[in-house]
Formats: structure tokens, sequence, C-alpha cells
């Protein structure tokens, strides 16, 4: 949760582990609350503008390319040849944005439940939002997780959830069922890339079980990733990669070195790096010593 300090601070508490994370505010520019949920942009001394939903912090001007970029393009250098990319949540339109930047990709659809997200993010971050109108890009405000169920069997290559906690309408993207579908709609050699929160607060719970579900679901090789993220708890952030037999460990290392396109923050080293796991990961997760 989110909540107002003394001379303009805003925090978002995590009480169950004793921490949080300030930013100061300088102004309010807006409030709104959706069907789903509550959705407040703020103005920040200096990480630019933010946006809150449900008290989490969601994205900031300053440093939303570390979150965009690893989701995105960590996915798409890891599968051989990503053309169909399904964007589940993504509202605030930066992974959308990063995955067009591949010039082999040839459609994305982004389904996100709550179309109020995305207009807060065209108002308040135009960049996010630039290639909104890119002609592969198909946006849709439908319930992603009957949007997978009813996808056609092998259709896509790569599945991104960008979705909020697993509280709230996001709940049900963290579950075996949905893990299930989306193998379905990916056949063998798809990938699924999904955030999964912080290595240092949820490795034993959410990464763990999901891991867990992953398997149960099909999937024959899953990889969580780690990544910094200043404005979310603890400043240290994941995604899991997950694929019925693609090996999610290896990805397209040259491509990845020459890429067309500028990137903040990922590159072929940095995709490297992060593929290792630290040790208290290691066996949490069960990777024994080798």
């Amino acid at each position: 949760m989110t909540q107002p300090f003394a001379e303009g601070w805003s925090s978002e508490v995590m009480h169950e582990h004793g921490s949080t994370f300030s930013l100061k505010v300088t102004a309010k520019l807006d409030s709104v609350q959706s069907k789903y949920q509550l959705i407040e942009i703020y103005d920040t001394e200096t990480y630019g503008k933010l946006m809150v939903i449900d008290g989490s912090n969601m994205v900031t001007t300053r440093d939303n390319f570390l979150y965009h970029e690893m989701l995105a393009h960590t996915a798409l250098f890891t599968h051989p040849d990503p053309r169909r990319v399904l964007i589940i949540g993504g509202g605030d339109c930066g992974t959308l944005r990063e995955v067009l930047k591949h010039p082999t990709v040839e459609k994305v659809w982004q389904i996100d439940i709550d179309e109020m997200v995305t207009r807060m993010s065209e108002k308040y971050f135009p960049e996010l939002c630039e290639s909104n109108h890119d002609p592969r890009a198909n946006i849709m405000f439908a319930d992603g997780i009957q949007w997978i169920k009813d996808c056609e069997a092998g259709s896509l290559d790569v599945i991104i959830v960008d979705c909020t906690d697993p509280v709230g309408p996001a709940v049900g993207l963290f579950a075996e069922d949905f893990y299930r579908d989306c193998l379905r709609a990916l056949g063998s050699k798809g990938l699924l890339m999904q955030q999964s929160e912080s290595p240092l607060y949820h490795t034993n719970t959410i990464i763990k079980q999901m891991h867990i579900d992953l398997s149960n679901a099909g999937a024959g090789s899953s990889h969580t990733v780690p990544f910094p993220q200043p404005i979310y708890p603890t400043g240290w952030w994941s995604c899991t990669m997950a694929s019925q037999d693609l090996d999610v460990t290896s990805f397209r290392i040259e491509d990845s070195a020459e890429k067309p396109f500028r990137t903040e923050y990922y590159n072929a080293e940095i995709h490297a790096a992060a593929l290792a796991v630290p040790e208290f990961m290691r066996r949490a997760l069960g990777m024994g010593d080798d």
C-alpha cells in the first residue's frame, strides 16, 4: 500500500516485511477509480511521473526501462524466431513498445482487462505508448485468462504476462490452469514469460510455487531471471520463463549482441549474467549443485 508521508513523501509500505520505498511527491496529477482498481498519477521530484495502482507502485518515467526491457528482450531473444506475440496485461504499453522493436515480430496482441490503465498511460507516459499505432499492434481490453482459453493451440510463439501482484484481477494469472492454457496456445517450442515478484521476498513462496505449477502444467524447462527495479519492493525484481521443449537458459547471443535497436539496460552480457542463479534461490528451487 502507498501512503503520504510528511512533506509530500509517498511510500509503498510492505508491512509483512517491515520495509518501505519512498519518493518525494511534488503534485498529485490524477486519480481514477476504474471498474477494477484505483489508478493514481503523481509527479515526483527525481523519478518523473509515477503511476500507482491500488496502492502499489507500477511505473515511473525514470526507471521503467529496466522492467520493460528485461521482460520483452529476454523472452524474444530466447525464442528462436518470435513472430506472434501475446502480452497479457501490460496496460501501460511499455512492454508492447519493446516487443515491437524486434523486426521479426509480425503481430502482437495486447490483452489488458482495464482500459483505464492504457488511457492514463497515453496521457501521462506518452513515451511508453509511441508504438501503439504500429500496424502490427492489436490492443484489446478483455479478460486475458478467458482469451488464452479460447486461443487456438500452437498459434503463438511468445506469451508475456506483464501483470500486477497476485492480488485482485491478477490472482488467476498465477495458477497452474492458466499456465496449462498458455503452454497449449504456445505449442512445444513456444515461450512463456511472466513477471515473478522479488527474489528476496518471494523466492520461497510465489516463485517456488510458480515453478511447481509450471512443471505440473507441462513445462519441461523454467528459469527465473532477476534484475534491478528501484521502485518495487526490495529494489530487486524478476521474471520467469518456461517452455515445454525449448531450453530457456539458452538464447540467441549473436542476435542479441547485434540488436538493431537502442536499449538502456538490456544487452547480451546482461542477459547472460541474469541467467546466473544466487545460491539461496538454487536451494529454495531445488536446483542442486550442478
